[in-house]
């Protein structure tokens, strides 16, 4: 057994001994449980903010806290893409079909919210965590002194060079760099905007260029050897996800798990057709209909196609609900998540 890789910097100072953290993946994937093998581990876990109340949250805080005092917490900064009303009735249409299929009502009208943005930022200024990263947009500058000053360590999301050094300029502790291999919603600030297709090692090296802030980096990372290789060009840590969907731990439902083991989906895309923000995910029937005409527009697209989604999820049929997976998939494994991890820094 070699010697694993240790921690560095910002990774070391949080507590971990280990430079690999669990990504925050909402929806459900992201358990508590996850979390705390991700400590087990030596190294971070992200609960997942997004799509949940704050009560929710509150409650996936205190099951980490009792046990481990590493973790971090992740919220969707509001960055609404309005969806204009003649395209969400035409594709609500289109999905009338599927819908009938699946035995689903779909929604009448878009529903637009901020995702209980306020109370979760309330609820970490009152119950600080040791980490918290922003994802979708850059928060304000009150928000992210203001979980400064309780003793938060704040880490944003950022897709490009640009939005690293607004971030940098906003006062923030720390980066997670994510390029396009990352599975799942795409951090971009700008999702009305065409995604730049980026590679990780490139995207690292831009950033390293770019900011003297500590980063770590996301985004198709499934092995030691590419672990290795973002260490090298500049971050101090890599976050994983997909490569966590079929641990023991995970909360992804068992449909989205026997798809990343399947030998019938051999791709992944870049689609809006589930959320109408753009995200990665297994090609499937879904996105091979809808891809190329579904509208912008989230989250009112993500609560449009929600009853189709759990639908299908729910009956075993992978082909309407939204796969999410990173360009690493194929390395993702039925095992407990903390030997992945281990095994990640080189264990």
């Amino acid at each position: 057994m070699s010697r694993p890789i240790p921690a560095a910097d910002l990774a070391a100072e949080l507590g971990a001994r280990i430079p690999v953290i669990a990504a925050p993946m909402a929806g459900g994937p992201s358990t508590p449980e996850l979390v705390l093998a991700a400590a087990s581990a030596g190294g971070i876990g992200f609960l997942a903010g997004g799509y949940k109340t704050a009560e929710q949250l509150v409650e996936q805080i205190a099951h980490v806290r009792a046990e481990t005092n590493r973790f971090g917490v992740n919220l969707f900064v509001p960055n609404p893409v309005p969806v204009d009303p003649s395209e969400y009735q035409s594709y609500r249409s289109a999905l009338q079909s599927w819908a009938e299929q699946y035995g689903v009502e779909l929604p009448e009208g878009p529903r637009e919210d901020d995702d209980a943005w306020h109370d979760k930022l309330q609820l970490l200024v009152e119950n600080p965590a040791p980490v918290v990263s922003f994802t979708f947009g850059l928060a304000d500058q009150k928000a992210i002194t203001s979980l400064q000053h309780v003793g938060s360590t704040v880490l944003q999301t950022v897709t490009n060079a640009e939005e690293a050094q607004q971030a940098e300029a906003a006062g923030v502790d720390g980066l997670i760099v994510q390029s396009s291999q990352a599975g799942g919603h795409s951090g971009t600030w700008t999702p009305q905007l065409p995604l730049k297709d980026t590679t990780t090692l490139p995207l690292v090296r831009q950033i390293r260029a770019a900011t003297p802030l500590p980063f770590w980096a996301a985004g198709g990372i499934a092995t030691a050897a590419i672990v290795q290789d973002v260490l090298s060009a500049g971050a101090e840590a890599a976050v994983v996800g997909t490569v966590l969907l079929r641990s023991q731990e995970s909360g992804a439902s068992a449909t989205h798990q026997s798809a990343l083991a399947s030998s019938s989906f051999s791709e992944t895309l870049m689609t809006t057709a589930f959320s109408g923000r753009p995200a990665r995910a297994l090609r499937n029937a879904f996105t091979e209909e809808f891809t190329a005409s579904a509208p912008l527009g989230f989250p009112a697209l993500h609560y449009l196609t929600g009853p189709l989604r759990k639908a299908s999820a729910a009956g075993g049929d992978p082909h309407a609900v939204n796969l999410w997976a990173g360009t690493g998939y194929p390395e993702a494994t039925a095992e407990p998540a903390a030997a992945i991890l281990r095994r990640l820094a080189g264990e």
